[in-house]
């Protein structure tokens, strides 16, 4: 089976021995020049690290054979719907959305006393 655009794969050295330390790669796309050997195919893509940001643009040569599969079931920008608190619970309340902090929420120490 051939790695898909837009999926998340986890490359072992069972895809290639390059990849002995194995990295997160999100396929961009499939190449189909005629490899140079049965089952090896060129792939264009990021690698990402663990919080899933793209570092790099690469081209890697692999056997799809050892590309693990870790796309998240749920498509990116799209999220359940939210659930309601079960009734007799309150709600909390947040604040309004268009509210700016102050700066000084976001220190996180207080200034020396002026003398």
């Amino acid at each position: 089976m051939l790695p898909q655009p837009g999926h998340i794969y986890r490359v072992t050295a069972k895809a290639s021995v390059q990849f002995r330390v194995p990295i997160l790669f999100r396929v961009i796309r499939i190449h189909e020049w005629k490899p140079y050997c049965d089952g090896w195919v060129w792939l264009d893509g990021y690698e990402l690290n663990t919080a899933g940001d793209a570092v790099v643009r690469r081209s890697i040569y692999v056997q799809p054979a050892g590309l693990i599969d870790r796309t998240p079931s749920t498509p990116a920008g799209h999220f359940p719907p939210p659930q309601s608190p079960p009734p007799g619970r309150p709600v909390a309340a947040t604040r309004p959305a268009n509210r700016a902090r102050s700066p000084r929420a976001y220190t996180d120490f207080e200034p020396h006393p002026r003398r």
